[in-house]
C-alpha cells in the first residue's frame, strides 16, 4: 500500500508517497526477501543517500525472513564501505540474510518485541541427481559459507566463531533482550 501525504511548499501542496517521506529523513525499509533485485534495490538507495550526504546516519528498518547468501552478502558489504554510519533497527523478525544485514548497522537496535533468527546456511530446492563430487563440491561450498556467515555474526557480537557454530546448529532465535544481551543488538527501543 503506498500512502501520499499532501506537503506545503513554495510552489503550493506537493503530493508524497510515504516512501518519499521517510527517505528525506534518510530511512529506508527493507521488509522483503533478500533476492539479487531486492538486494540491488537496496544498495542504489544506500548509495543514493550516501551521495547526498556522506557523512549523515542512514537507518534501515528490517522486517525479511531472509533469502539468497550472496544478494544479502552484497548488500552487507555496501553497508560496510559506506562513509555514513548506518543504523538497522529491527522490527518484526529480521531472519537469516535479514539477521546478517540487521548485524551490519553500526548501531543495530531493536523493538521491543522484535526478533532475530539465525541458523546454518541451507540447500533448497530438489538438486536432482548428482555425482559423488557434485555432491562433495556443494557440501564443501557450504561449509565454506557456513564459516562465512559464522565470522560476520563472530565479529560483530564479540563471540568466537565455536560460539557460533554452537549457537546456530539449529534455527536459534533472539528476542530482543536476549539480542542485546548476546550482543546482537545495541539498544532495545521504544520507537523509530
Amino acid at each position: 500500500m503506498r500512502t501520499l501525504f499532501l506537503k506545503e511548499s513554495s510552489r503550493g501542496y506537493d503530493a508524497l508517497h510515504s516512501e518519499d517521506l521517510l527517505l528525506k529523513e534518510r530511512i529506508v525499509f527493507f521488509t522483503e526477501e533478500v533476492t539479487p533485485e531486492s538486494s540491488v534495490e537496496l544498495i542504489r538507495v544506500l548509495l543514493c543517500l550516501e551521495l547526498e550526504d556522506p557523512g549523515k546516519e542512514i537507518t534501515i528498518c528490517l522486517n525479511s525472513p531472509g533469502g539468497e547468501v550472496i544478494s544479502g552478502l552484497s548488500v552487507i558489504d555496501t553497508i560496510r564501505g559506506l562513509k555514513c554510519p548506518v543504523r538497522t533497527v529491527c522490527l518484526g523478525m529480521a531472519a537469516s540474510m535479514g539477521a546478517l544485514i540487521f548485524l551490519s548497522g553500526d548501531k543495530r537496535e531493536m523493538l521491543p518485541n522484535a526478533k532475530v533468527l539465525i541458523h546454518q546456511p541451507r540447500i533448497d530446492g530438489n538438486g536432482g541427481t548428482k555425482t559423488a563430487l557434485e555432491y562433495e563440491k556443494t557440501a564443501n561450498e557450504l561449509m565454506d559459507t557456513r564459516r562465512i556467515l559464522s565470522e560476520i555474526i563472530a565479529e560483530r557480537t564479540g563471540h568466537t566463531i565455536e560460539e557460533i557454530y554452537e549457537k546456530s546448529k539449529t534455527d536459534y532465535t533472539f528476542n530482543a533482550e536476549e539480542a542485546l544481551e548476546y550482543g546482537v543488538a545495541t539498544n532495545i527501543v521504544k520507537h523509530i
